[in-house]
């Protein structure tokens, strides 16, 4: 199983030290270096910026937003950073939920399953560079022909030859269709909450998915590529304080994020068993009482999705994680001790 370095997406302000983390990561044998998007920094500039002084390095996307961009703009985005980077580039995309979907960027969200598999082939066509670029729709016609065309649009092939045709290309996914499409379609996955307690629920899905004609891959060279927060810590008190401050990020994800009536994430926790407690975590988040709602996540669910303790113990945790299929483990170090420490820990 491989590391890799999570950047995730800014907050208020840009981020710092994050040379240096780059740096200590390339430097430890990290296999990956990951960015995100939410809805304020975009997920392909800081990749191409930190991503320019490494040279061994993969530089993905987890994820960038398909509403966001049409398809050949993603494309487009991703041919030429693979140009840039020698062949490093990994496309991690996702559909998001309808209030950034809708509330953002301005475009509807229904049918997200087709949107996907749709996006997915244009841009894939786009890399082969085989013939002009076409696409019936219903989501995105190649050459427009709706309302307010002008009718003079043309089918057209990039002027740039991708260097590969076959940029890999994973996706976030979290529902039982959504997880075996992506199975079928892509070539890795990018699950939001896969622990190895919920992993059994996730099997049957990926196994559809592997199982349609036509899949892009088979389970043997599929990668999932599961995020969690791994911290080496040496004492108990130290591994107390670090998963009282995971907790208010379950909390947001589990109550805030999303609509009452539409929340993925929850759905998510749901599945996993927390139905007892998420319920009431989003009554209260969504009231302003976020302290409450925090004070609700039991301990079990934060060792279940990540990985604080000794030595001794991550290491056994890494290999249970492993174990039940995950090919890489995005992790989000703050320092470039603790980007150093887990590789050691980890050789």
């Amino acid at each position: 199983m491989k590391l890799g370095l999570q950047l995730g997406y800014w907050g208020a302000q840009p981020p710092t030290d994050v040379a240096e983390l780059v740096a200590a990561a390339e430097e430890s044998g990290f296999d990956a270096l990951f960015t995100a998007e939410a809805w304020g920094s975009d997920a392909f500039t800081p990749l191409t910026w930190w991503g320019r002084e490494t040279s061994r390095l993969r530089l993905g996307t987890s994820i960038v937003q398909m509403s966001g961009r049409t398809p050949a703009s993603i494309a487009m985005h991703a041919l030429t950073l693979d140009h840039l980077s020698g062949g490093r580039v990994v496309l991690g995309m996702g559909v998001s939920g309808p209030q950034v979907v809708e509330g953002w960027y301005g475009q509807p969200f229904s049918k997200p399953l087709a949107r996907t598999r749709e996006v997915v082939e244009i841009i894939r066509k786009v890399l082969a560079r085989e013939a002009p670029v076409t696409n019936a729709g219903p989501h995105h016609q190649m050459p427009y022909d709706g309302p307010g065309s002008v009718g003079l649009g043309k089918p057209l092939k990039s002027i740039v030859h991708p260097l590969r045709a076959d940029i890999p290309i994973w996706l976030g996914a979290e529902g039982p269709k959504n997880v075996a499409q992506t199975a079928e379609i892509a070539d890795g996955w990018i699950p939001l909450f896969y622990t190895p307690k919920s992993a059994e629920m996730y099997q049957p899905w990926l196994d559809e998915g592997f199982a349609r004609q036509g899949a892009r891959r088979s389970r043997a060279d599929f990668e999932i590529a599961a995020s969690c927060h791994l911290q080496v810590t040496s004492s108990e008190e130290e591994r107390r304080a670090v998963i009282d401050a995971i907790k208010p990020t379950i909390a947001l994800y589990m109550g805030g994020m999303g609509a009452k009536e539409q929340n993925f994430h929850k759905a998510v926790f749901d599945r996993m068993g927390h139905e007892a407690i998420s319920g009431k975590v989003q009554e209260l988040f969504l009231a302003g009482k976020r302290d409450e709602a925090t004070a609700l996540i039991p301990d079990d669910l934060v060792d279940d999705m990540h990985i604080v303790g000794s030595a001794a113990y991550v290491k056994e945790r890494v290999a249970e994680w492993e174990s039940t299929g995950v090919t890489e483990l995005l992790l989000s170090c703050r320092t470039t001790s603790e980007v150093r420490g887990v590789a050691e820990v980890l050789a």
